[in-house]
């Protein structure tokens, strides 16, 4: 079964499940059943919401993580430096605080299961 078609609502194909459902309506899928050779018409709707408290980050930004970047990765190399990397040349790491790791390319690299430092 593959999907086509997702429509907003209030667009093409939806007006009659607008006025079913309202504001609880999030989406319209169109699915294609090649076997049976049917089309499915598929709605998503909000069934329940309540207040809900994120998590708190499990790193802090000033934490340090342990940052794996291979020898030949004179660029990533740089940008651990830029950002007050210390090499730690026993681990083969670099470590690096959170903070600036998160949101860059270095954050692809941090190792989960080492420890820090």
């Amino acid at each position: 079964m593959t999907t086509r078609l997702k429509l907003k609502p209030g667009s093409k194909g939806t007006k009659k499940l607008v006025q079913q459902y309202g504001e609880a309506l999030v989406c319209v899928r169109y699915r294609y059943d090649a076997v049976s050779q049917k089309r499915i018409k598929t709605a998503e709707i909000i069934i329940e919401e309540k207040s809900w408290t994120p998590p708190p980050p499990k790193l802090s930004a000033t934490e340090l993580v342990p940052v794996r970047i291979e020898f030949s990765e004179t660029k990533l190399k740089q940008m651990a430096k830029e950002a007050g990397g210390r090499w730690d040349p026993n681990a083969r790491v670099w470590f690096i605080s959170y903070g600036k790791v998160k949101g860059t390319i270095l954050e692809k690299h941090i190792l989960l299961d080492a420890k820090t430092k």
